[in-house]
């Protein structure tokens, strides 16, 4: 395994970080593709054994279950200082007023039903999973600042949001003297380039670790273009991301199969070798539902691409509408 500084900060992570939104219990939230706790362990266990110590879930994964699925098995299988646990805040677990969002109130909240779940009492990586248009920002920033000078986390990062909002955010935190975002888990892959035009290059001039989710477009860069799963089938985020640029994306997933074949790598290696490829990409956050996934991420690191197959690779992408996740 590899391992990185963590943007402009002192904490080192692995190259590659276990997303767990896979693992939940599939009867709760909006994930019914999830493996339980039982199937999940095992994926938990081998991250480790590989030398992966970064693990990113979120308190509306599973309506709260990925916490704690993640939070019993690292407390068994790993020591806490050897771990970098990193959550998120915004979407809301429970309904009712003042849950979810990115007030004050919620904020405080959130934070310790996460670190009740998680079984800790710190959190290395607080982040905000979406911006928040209700309530000022700097009330949000002023609460995760409190956060980490009492303790309950090291560090906060931010997610999925336009460039101008993410500027904004450093500006009125440095303003403040307050803690600023050390990382931005953003949408980056080969299917979605548009990251390229603002953000990676903001986050590359501040020093900011950049951690993309989905490195392998929620499976459409692993398999044949028709192929379904069951994920592909219910995951509700499907369409918004793939439905306005089908046969442009169809050429690049051919792109992707047609380098694999070449290389006798199976595609998720060749997908996710292209991320590692670039600079300023500290560590992509993979899932991992079956053994092969964390083998696979594991021979990318090690995977090198020319200049010209890289070219290849990108050469069939055309522009994407600009996704915020508004």
């Amino acid at each position: 395994m590899e391992y990185i500084r963590f943007g402009s900060t002192g904490l080192k992570v692995s190259r590659l970080c276990l997303g767990c939104m896979t693992y939940g219990k599939p009867d709760l939230g909006r994930h019914p593709w999830t493996l339980d706790e039982a199937a999940s362990r095992p994926f938990i266990r081998r991250a480790l054994e590989l030398g992966i110590n970064f693990f990113d879930t979120a308190n509306a994964y599973s309506n709260g279950s990925s916490e704690e699925i993640v939070g019993r098995a690292l407390r068994e299988f790993a020591r806490r200082d050897e771990v970098v646990i990193a959550t998120k805040v915004f979407f809301p677990v429970r309904q009712g007023q003042n849950k979810g969002g990115l007030s004050r109130k919620a904020i405080f909240a959130d934070i310790d039903d996460s670190l009740q779940r998680l079984g800790t009492d710190y959190v290395d990586l607080y982040q905000i999973h979406r911006w928040d248009y209700d309530t000022p920002i700097e009330e949000t920033l002023e609460a995760l600042h409190d956060l980490v000078k009492a303790g309950k986390t090291r560090y906060i990062g931010a997610s999925s949001m336009y460039a101008w909002q993410f500027c904004k955010a450093l500006y009125v935190s440095r303003l403040n003297g307050w803690s600023t975002f050390a990382s931005m888990q953003n949408y980056y892959n080969l299917l979605y380039r548009e990251e390229e035009r603002e953000m990676l290059r903001l986050c590359a001039d501040q020093g900011v670790a950049v951690i993309p989710w989905s490195p392998q477009a929620r499976g459409r860069l692993t398999r044949d273009w028709d192929e379904e799963t069951e994920r592909s089938r219910t995951d509700d985020l499907i369409k918004p991301l793939y439905e306005a640029t089908r046969e442009a994306d169809r050429q690049v997933v051919e792109a992707v199969a047609t380098l694999a074949r070449q290389r006798g790598v199976p595609r998720a290696q060749v997908a996710l070798a292209w991320l590692l490829h670039k600079p300023v990409v500290t560590a992509p956050i993979i899932g991992a539902s079956k053994p092969n996934h964390l083998d696979d991420a594991i021979a990318a690191l090690s995977l090198q691409l020319s200049q010209e197959e890289i070219a290849a690779l990108e050469a069939p992408y055309v522009a994407h509408p600009v996704l915020g996740f508004s």
